[in-house]
């Protein structure tokens, strides 16, 4: 297939190139459009029983969140004052006028409810009301109205602007600012890495093409998917990373097995025709393997894990038809001419025996000594992870200078409990159960963190119950605070929501849901790896030595971010003493993702090599000397892609370019370099067995 393949696109490249060109101005036209479509939310678990209370309250009551949540803060004087009262109703009045805004409510104008008054009395809420949703991105708009309008002075006032609206806005614009400058950063370096790696100007330009048209052909099918379901903002990021590095990766490998073709003395139309048959065919199934890796993010009731799982696939697919269909006419009508622009002549002829064939035979001497050194250093690597704990974005992952998240600190400092953050129960049929109610009110009351419970609202049939507690709501003491409340005696037919609860039941959505998602990666990676070897051995040794290599990585991260080390490095950012669920299963799922990447890249050479007749050694050494420098390449490049996000001021984002650069350094030295020969020689000639039975299954090389 891959022949044939191979076979039309050198007839007819250039038909190739223009409808590859096509594809490309196309998709970068319509894929700008889900810039606009983007939203800051995601995190709800549409099935659980805070998101049903949610919708009731929305669709029955009619009542929303507040989109906006304005500290008024009066300096000296009490907010009872006469002229603090006049002064506050003008400000509302004139908030309320606004475009986009649906009502108003403070502290003044209900009269003097308690909830919305500072402890010390020298502060209060406006509460501002919108007409979108609250993550949406026209809600969005109105929170970066107020930020705007409204921060800072004001009269005699300072105002500090807040809630879901601006915090949301907040993260949006730091995250496309720090996007850019990523990119920035990141795009020439990358080249210039791509350059000394390559040694020909022509060359390294490739898997930047095949990078970038990933990434615009991405944005598209997200652009697409938007009609249809929320896209969250953060998509973008990964959409960008595994664009740019895949598009490395499947790029290195064409163009360096064509390069080693027309070095043998082929012509140009045999070596694309070789090159599709062993690096096509291997570009191929190891997308398949980062594809279905990235499918098990979908799994996941929460829209913004769902939005990684779309834009993974996305990417990922694009990347490889870029590779197989894209990156060949092109190579077809450079032929030869892809060693212009000489930098270094040694990267345009790699040796046949060189440093990693000898590092390859040196650590196959001693493999029992090199696989306990590495399990040690991977051990102590892994140890940290011990004090991992785990919680869901908020507006600590701003930097602590930003005015929302200063907005937000000081609601959470000045006002008892989370009024804007309420704990909301309803008793469905629950009227005419008064007594049961009324107890139910007083065990509420009596749990650990509830600062207050309002008076039972009978509205119909049904009872609203709202309470406040102390903590923020996304967080485990939150968490634990619902699972307190649920496991009361509760009257029948009643369900709690409000944030923590929904936050309480996305983590709860997480952890059944992940025992699944693990198990398809597993089975599907184990599957894809056994067709492509014809062997169970390695797929098993593959997954194996890729949780070894992300246990490492999750006790790194819980050292820098969780213990709070490396500030001098990764940048200053608020300690919470978690990490962000969704972040920890993205890394998780990418960087096994990658990682079986590499591990295609090396078995199939070296299973090449073994087939041509070499023994077990020979064919480790020779694979290793021949794909461990374009695993190499293709880490460090990618390392530098995600690296670039580390410059975040958004903390989930550092995190993420962190982890993905720590793990795939790991992943290409520790793990590729050493335990992978030390076990190839360990395992000896078993590493290709199979039964008889299932090895017509496999693919023949």
């Amino acid at each position: 297939m891959f022949e044939r393949l191979g076979h039309l696109l050198v007839r007819r490249k250039k038909e190739g190139l223009a409808l590859f060109l096509i594809g490309i101005i196309l998709s970068g036209v319509f894929g700008s459009l889900i810039f606009s479509r983007l939203d800051a939310g995601g995190y709800s678990d549409p099935k659980s029983d805070s998101y049903k209370v949610y919708e009731y309250l929305r669709d029955d009551l009619e009542i929303n969140d507040p989109s906006v949540v304005v500290v008024v803060d009066a300096g000296s004087r009490d907010v009872t004052s006469p002229d603090v009262v006049q002064e506050a109703k003008s400000l509302e009045a004139k908030i309320a006028s606004e475009v986009g805004v649906t009502k108003t409510l403070s502290y003044w104008s209900s009269g003097g409810e308690a909830t919305l008054i500072s402890k010390d009395g020298r502060a209060a809420y406006i509460l501002i009301y919108g007409e979108a949703d609250a993550f949406s991105p026209e809600s969005q708009e109105l929170g970066a109205v107020f930020q705007d309008k409204y921060e800072g002075k004001y009269g005699s006032f300072t105002l500090y602007p807040g809630g879901v609206s601006v915090v949301g806005n907040a993260i949006s614009e730091k995250i496309a600012s720090d996007l850019k400058i990523a990119e920035i950063v990141s795009i020439p370096l990358t080249f210039i890495l791509l350059a000394f790696v390559f040694g020909a100007l022509a060359a390294s330009a490739m898997p930047l093409i095949v990078g970038v048209a990933a990434i615009i052909g991405a944005f598209f099918i997200l652009y697409l998917i938007s009609l249809f379901t929320n896209v969250s903002v953060y998509a973008l990021n990964l959409t960008t990373g595994m664009g740019l590095g895949l598009g490395i990766d499947y790029a290195l490998l064409m163009v360096n097995r064509f390069r080693e073709e027309i070095h043998h003395g082929k012509n140009v139309q045999d070596s694309i025709v070789t090159t599709m048959a062993t690096a096509g065919k291997t570009v191929f199934y190891s997308g398949l393997t980062v594809l279905v890796t990235m499918v098990s993010l979908t799994f996941f009731p929460l829209p913004f894990l769902k939005s990684f799982g779309y834009a993974g696939v996305s990417v990922v697919a694009l990347a490889v038809v870029g590779a197989l269909f894209g990156l060949p006419p092109i190579l077809a009508l450079l032929g030869t001419r892809i060693d212009k622009g000489v930098i270094r002549k040694s990267s345009i002829t790699p040796k046949e025996d060189g440093r990693w064939a000898q590092t390859a035979r040196l650590v196959m001497k001693r493999p029992t000594a090199v696989v306990i050194l590495s399990l040690v250093i991977l051990g102590i690597l892994t140890a940290p992870v011990q004090n991992i704990k785990f919680a869901q974005g908020d507006s600590r992952m701003l930097p602590a200078s930003n005015p929302a998240a200063i907005a937000t600190a000081l609601q959470a400092d000045r006002f008892a409990g989370q009024t804007n953050n309420p704990v909301e129960i309803i008793v469905f049929a629950g009227a005419d159960k008064t007594l049961e109610v009324d107890q139910y009110v007083k065990e509420i009351a009596n749990v650990s963190g509830i600062v207050a419970v309002q008076p039972p609202q009978v509205i119909g049939q049904d009872v609203r119950l709202v309470a406040f507690h102390s903590m923020l709501p996304r967080t485990p003491d939150a968490q634990k605070l619902i699972h307190d409340i649920r496991d009361l005696n509760s009257p029948a037919g009643t369900l709690v929501g409000g944030v923590a609860a929904d936050y309480t039941d996305s983590q709860d959505g997480i952890s059944k849901t992940l025992p699944w998602a693990l198990g398809w990666i597993a089975l599907s990676v184990f599957v894809l790896i056994f067709v492509f070897t014809g062997s169970i051995i390695l797929p098993i040794k593959a997954v194996l030595l890729n949780v070894l290599s992300l246990a490492a990585t999750m006790g790194v991260l819980t050292w820098v971010f969780i213990d709070g080390h490396l500030q001098w490095l990764v940048g200053s950012f608020t300690l919470t003493g978690t990490l962000d669920t969704s972040i920890v299963i993205l890394i998780a799922v990418v960087v096994f993702g990658l990682s079986m990447d590499y591990e295609l890249f090396l078995l199939s050479r070296i299973r090449e090599e073994h087939l041509a007749g070499k023994s077990n050694i020979e064919a480790v050494a020779t694979g290793l000397q021949r794909s461990a420098r374009i695993i190499t390449a293709a880490a460090v490049l990618l390392a530098v892609v995600f690296a670039a996000f580390i410059t975040s001021g958004v903390t989930s984002i550092k995190s993420m370019g962190f982890g993905v650069a720590l793990a795939v350094i790991l992943d290409a030295t520790i793990v590729r370099a050493l335990l992978v020969p030390a076990l190839m020689r360990l395992f000896g000639e078993r590493n290709w067995w199979a039964p008889k039975w299932m090895q017509r299954f496999t693919i023949t090389h």
